[in-house]
């Protein structure tokens, strides 16, 4: 038996379910476009910017990378949305929003304050618990280990100039 579905056809399976669902999905198609018009939007305001190298980056260099990434990832979202839809998305996970979403904004508001590591380990630490599977001392000892190996490429091995502990902590 088949039904029709604006533009296409739909085997179905004879218990009343669709094999394979054949419709573009619009939100896919629609995030995807706007990814790419967001990244050509950096792109040509970073076009006056100078690039550089990769050793050498000059004030052009990060957000043409940016938009690259961003146009990129709009072209796998609209190809994703031009593709078969073969089982509905799950239910949104919440827990994973309430906790990653914000871990950004907390590390950016308490860097300068706290100072890289104090702030670097409370974002982990908040993000950690996105998943319900994550243990207190298993969060504890991920974060750690997340903190230091930060603190030995980011201010040994490259040598950036950044506050360890802040203000906020009497440093």
């Amino acid at each position: 038996m088949e039904e029709r579905f604006w533009p296409f056809y739909v085997a179905s399976n004879g218990d009343g379910e669709h094999m394979k669902d054949l419709s573009f999905s619009l939100r896919d198609l629609i995030c995807g476009v706007l990814f790419i018009f967001i990244g050509l939007f950096f792109a040509i305001q970073a076009y006056g910017l100078e690039v550089g190298t990769a050793l050498r980056m000059g004030p052009g260099y990060f957000p043409f990378v940016l938009a690259g990434v961003l146009i990129l990832l709009g072209i796998i979202v609209v190809i994703q949305g031009t593709q078969l839809q073969h089982e509905p998305m799950g239910p949104i996970a919440w827990r994973g929003m309430l906790f990653i979403l914000p871990a950004p904004i907390l590390f950016g508001l308490t860097v300068r304050g706290l100072g890289f590591v104090p702030s670097l380990f409370l974002t982990g630490l908040v993000a950690a618990f996105a998943s319900t599977k994550m243990r207190p001392g298993t969060a504890l000892l991920l974060v750690g280990g997340l903190t230091l190996f930060s603190v030995i490429v980011f201010s040994y091995a490259l040598g950036l100039p950044f506050r360890r502990f802040g203000p906020w902590l009497g440093q």
